[in-house]
């Protein structure tokens, strides 16, 4: 049975339990981290692509940045229960950098970013804690809990917290298509919750609206994609599920994102067969997050979806695929010649 390595600080660099030093520790196949050791001290310490760390029960309060180079990375929780494993941090868009040069913004404020290509996260959580209550004097309150960029990127029974911006589903180039998989996850959030240019699969997916203590409606929108135009995919939800801590109606479905940086951009959604509670509004589920760029003139698009909020009362409002049309909108047809999960 190989050697299990636990993860400890030390002066002088990090080592493995009963190894050489840190040098030696990049060869390692699998690395072990336990409370008290760092998880962004084992992303430093892997050398090559193909490596595992496995992360034991706990709650590690930093933040973790996986560089490019480190390719083909799995990070996984050591029990398969998501909530035995819990990544968090909490910096927002405008909280000030520690040495004066200005605020994170929003992808600098994430808790867990990576650029990694075939990247594999699994069974742990990953969240942003910032409130906004706690800190009234900020306004730009984006708290990302993951950024994400890099082709085949795979995220299986991860849970996602945060409030606004919780997932970042972006690519590594404004003409780059990476595609990414989320398989049995959990995301929650109020404002955009999961938004972002890429090819993003939401395959057997649980989606929660928060409770939010404010005045207007809508107090929230789930998806915002900011797909280029060049990109014929864009963010697919399917087999999935839409509940809600707010009231009926207090939240949109999306709302399209052309950011300032790419005003070409031409946002794309398909949610299809999934369940859809009365949270969302029915009666118009999407809004414009700019007049000058409106939904309609956007890729949104439903297709056999069930619940009260997927009830169709308004038609123009709620643009629905044919049988033909939805075949082109599968997690085959979005991830092409990668196959993270077989049979689809």
């Amino acid at each position: 049975m190989p050697r299990r390595i636990l993860l400890t600080g030390v002066a002088g660099g990090l080592v493995a339990a009963g190894a050489g030093p840190a040098v030696g520790l990049g060869r390692r196949r699998v690395l072990h981290v336990r409370p008290g050791d760092s998880v962004q001290a084992a992303v430093d310490a892997v050398a090559g692509s193909g490596r595992t760390i496995v992360v034991h029960p706990g709650t590690y309060r930093e933040v973790v940045n996986v560089p490019v180079d480190a390719g083909e990375l799995t990070l996984r929780g050591a029990t398969g229960d998501p909530r035995d494993v819990v990544i968090v941090h909490d910096n927002a868009n405008g909280t000030p950098k520690p040495d004066g040069s200005g605020t994170y913004g929003t992808a600098g404020s994430a808790t867990f970013t990576s650029a990694a290509p075939g990247l594999t996260v699994r069974d742990l959580t990953l969240a942003n804690d910032w409130l906004r209550a706690d800190h009234p004097e900020i306004t730009g309150t984006q708290a990302v809990a993951a950024y994400v960029t890099g082709d085949r990127s795979r995220f299986s029974r991860v849970r996602l917290l945060a409030h606004q911006d919780t997932l970042f589903v972006d690519t590594s180039a404004l003409d780059a298509f990476d595609r990414q998989y989320f398989s049995h996850c959990y995301i929650e959030g109020d404002v955009d919750f999961v938004f972002g240019r890429a090819t993003a699969v939401f395959a057997d997916c649980h989606f929660h609206t928060l409770r939010r203590d404010v005045a207007f409606t809508p107090k929230g929108m789930v998806f915002a994609p900011s797909t280029a135009r060049a990109n014929p995919h864009g963010i697919l939800a399917v087999r999935s599920r839409i509940t809600s801590g707010a009231e009926d109606a207090a939240y949109k479905l999306a709302r399209p994102w052309v950011p300032s940086y790419e005003t070409t951009a031409w946002p794309s959604l398909v949610v299809r067969d999934s369940w859809i509670g009365p949270g969302i509004d029915p009666v118009a589920p999407y809004t414009n997050m700019r007049d000058a760029y409106p939904w309609q003139s956007m890729r949104f698009a439903e297709y056999r979806n069930t619940g009260p909020g997927s009830v169709i009362t308004v038609p123009e409002n709620r643009p629905q695929l044919t049988p033909t049309e939805a075949d082109a909108h599968t997690p085959a047809a979005y991830l092409g010649d990668w196959r993270p999960v077989r049979p689809f």
